[in-house]
């Protein structure tokens, strides 16, 4: 496997209805949905009932492209139009610390780069022309 770069939408809470429009209207593929009630919870942060079917993380596939979409919003600075970011996705955890670090170089830090419970190395930065990267390890290492 190698280095992917992957459109990212973040939605804002209408991520199942873009979703639908893009089965419709592009032949999209739903090929991994996890909503926020499936994600692990954290007792000091409980979930309102009303979130559970956001979308957490998603992922189609329209021809031989990806698109993953969310309802989380990087930061609090959504607006209509701007919520485009970009996976870098690769298999090479040193890739991924070597990619952030020079993304974060006179940019910003939104999400260290650290293990999560779906990736051995995640992180979110804001490069110094504010364009954000998600940058992600796939595998175990």
């Amino acid at each position: 496997m190698s280095t992917n770069l992957i459109p990212f939408l973040e939605m804002n809470g209408s991520a199942n209805e873009a979703i639908a429009l893009y089965e419709k209207a592009l032949d999209a593929k739903v090929v991994y949905k996890l909503r926020l009630g499936d994600v692990p919870k954290n007792p000091e942060s409980p979930l309102p009932p009303e979130k559970e079917d956001l979308i957490s993380y998603a992922v189609l596939k329209i021809g031989d492209a990806e698109l993953q979409i969310s309802d989380l919003v990087t930061g609090s600075n959504y607006h209509k139009g701007t919520q485009i970011t970009l996976v870098v996705q690769t298999p090479d955890k040193d890739k991924a610390v070597q990619y952030f670090e020079a993304l974060k170089e006179g940019g910003q830090v939104n999400e260290p780069l650290q293990a999560s419970f779906f990736s051995p190395a995640y992180g979110n930065v804001t490069d110094k022309f504010g364009v954000t990267f998600r940058i992600l390890t796939k595998g175990r290492q």
